[in-house]
């Protein structure tokens, strides 16, 4: 049996609809605060905004650089802290035992070395497809070939995130620790339907991405009429909203997923390899 879009779409707006306050909540903390604290009191922010704004591509990376070298402990603590909010929310709402939000809480706190260790195995092997895929085609010193090479590298890496993308909720809801058999049951349960959840993924992702440019314009004409402090604060708030609410609906989606996924495999009805 294959991947049903409509299906998957159903169970991720019912999971919305029934978790949003709680969500709402856990969100709040562990993503919109962060990432809002950041952008308004972190130095460094300031200088990597003014960079984005020129469109120098030179300056905006040496920004991003100099700003990660020197609080590079900031963005690992606010990672630790945003994978915890992210088991902690999947736990919310697929776990069988229904869980309350502190039950919730000490899964993600007891599972994020897990979740860290697969992220860091995943990242792992990306880099060494793309430095294999994009390096045979450099040293050739053909430019089509490094061209093929860098399209072909970008299509694989898609496919492996795809085979991938369910980590997260393997571990939060299903209590798998070992980050080996995270990634090989993630690669199992989407066996046969890859190329039907990257285009869902990628539906919902430019849906996304339209619907948080337009709210992201909207609110920040209205902060920019009060000010350039009033406007810097205002981007740092849109942009926090934002990013939670991506979170609680990726949250959903994957719940969604990983639930239709487990059924077809405990029936034994994956499809084939693909």
């Amino acid at each position: 049996m294959k991947f049903d879009l409509d299906t998957a779409w159903k169970d991720t707006t019912s999971l919305l609809t029934r978790n949003l306050g709680l969500l709402a909540v856990i969100a709040g903390v562990f993503f919109f605060i962060p990432y809002a604290g950041i952008a308004i009191a972190l130095p460094g922010m300031g200088e990597l905004e003014t960079a984005q704004a020129s469109g120098n591509v030179d300056a905006m990376m040496a920004a991003v650089t100099d700003l990660y070298k020197t609080y590079w402990w900031v963005f690992l603590i606010i990672a630790i802290l945003q994978g915890i909010g992210l088991l902690s929310m999947l736990a919310l709402v697929r776990r069988r035992a229904n869980p309350t939000v502190g039950e919730a809480l000490s899964t993600g706190l007891r599972s994020v070395p897990s979740y860290i260790a697969a992220q860091l195995l995943q990242t792992a092997l990306i880099a060494i497809i793309a430095a294999l895929l994009v390096g045979i085609g450099a040293v050739t010193g053909v430019s089509a070939l490094a061209a093929l090479g860098g399209i072909i590298a970008f299509v694989v890496i898609c496919y492996v995130v795809v085979k991938l993308s369910l980590a997260a909720p393997i571990i939060a809801i299903e209590g798998e620790l070992n980050p080996v058999k995270v990634l090989r049951r993630s690669w199992a349960l989407t066996r046969g339907n890859s190329v039907r959840l990257f285009f869902f993924y990628l539906l919902l992702l430019v849906a996304f991405i339209v619907l948080s440019a337009v709210i992201s314009l909207v609110l920040g004409l209205a902060f920019a009429f009060a000010g350039e402090q009033a406007a810097l604060f205002g981007d740092a708030v849109v942009s926090g909203i934002v990013n939670a609410a991506m979170i609680i609906a990726m949250v959903c989606v994957m719940a969604a997923v990983h639930t239709q996924l487990s059924r077809f495999a405990s029936h034994g009805l994956a499809g084939a390899e693909d």
